[in-house]
């Protein structure tokens, strides 16, 4: 006769862990955003459904006049080169900063030795630098910059370079170390070079990451450069700034369209870079 073996019922052994941290985050959430006046109950109004109707139904069909269309051109074209230039001049900043940053290419680490000391002081003043760089918006810089060369495109490539420049080499750097940087302290190890120990020991195993970076930041600076247009910065921005105040829809769907296409441009060559590297 065989007896019958009695399963415990199965339980969780962290629910009460995991139930508490879910209750500590909504009395967290909660005030945060009962301060931040979040009522999105408020939309569903019969007054406000009215008036957000109207205002979407302006958008269609979008605008599609030959003027309206070689404003857009233009506009566009602007937005892609300041994007371009202030990636461009910001990966100018930020690939020696995120250089002189990597821990594992610190000669000094190997061992005790002559100049120590100033190579951590001179990797500590390069993060700091990266910090003041990435600490201020776009935005601010783009303000500052207009007051200073006038509207254009120019003062968004300054403002581009400058924050966009402390983040590259910041992220720059956590990828070179958080691959594996034994090829690399081999190479310094053995009496190579820093930019040897980099071009053999670290990028074969980051290019593809640090390529994608690269181009997501470029696709960050056009949704940039589209706002900073609304200060005077020109491109998109500029363009939906002066369609919106005329309360021209059609015009603001048409700029939309084109700024989703750039977006699914930098996808696709974010795609097309991974494959080459691969």
């Amino acid at each position: 006769m065989t007896a019958t073996l009695a399963h415990p019922a199965l339980r969780d052994p962290h629910a009460g862990r995991r139930l508490a941290g879910w209750l500590a985050a909504l009395a967290v959430a909660w005030p945060v955003l009962a301060l931040s006046e979040f009522k999105p109950w408020a939309l569903f109004g019969s007054g406000n459904l009215a008036v957000i109707g109207g205002f979407l139904a302006g958008f269609f069909p979008p605008d599609s006049s030959p003027a309206f269309l070689a404003l857009l051109a233009k506009a566009t074209l602007e937005t892609l080169a300041m994007a371009t230039a202030g990636t461009a001049m910001a990966l100018l900043i930020g690939a020696p900063l995120g250089f002189v940053t990597t821990r594992a290419l610190s000669i000094s680490r190997i061992g005790p030795g002559p100049g120590r000391v100033q190579a951590g002081v001179v990797r500590q003043a390069a993060r700091w630098l990266l910090m003041v760089l990435r600490a201020i918006p776009e935005i601010v810089w783009a303000l500052l910059f207009v007051r200073a060369l006038g509207l254009g495109p120019a003062a968004g490539v300054l403002a581009l370079a400058i924050t966009y420049g402390g983040m590259l080499g910041k992220v720059y750097a956590e990828i070179l170390e958080s691959t594996d940087t034994r090829p690399a302290r081999a190479l310094l190890e053995s009496g190579s070079g820093r930019l040897a120990a980099l071009c053999y020991g670290l990028l074969p195993h980051t290019a593809q990451e640090l390529a994608s970076y690269t181009v997501y930041r470029w696709e960050c600076a056009v949704r940039a450069s589209v706002v900073m247009g609304f200060v005077g910065a020109g491109g998109l921005g500029q363009l939906m700034d002066q369609s919106m105040k005329m309360l021209n829809g059609g015009e603001a769907s048409s700029i939309l369209l084109v700024f989703l296409a750039l977006v699914l441009l930098a996808d696709m060559l974010s795609n097309a870079l991974r494959k080459l590297l691969a």
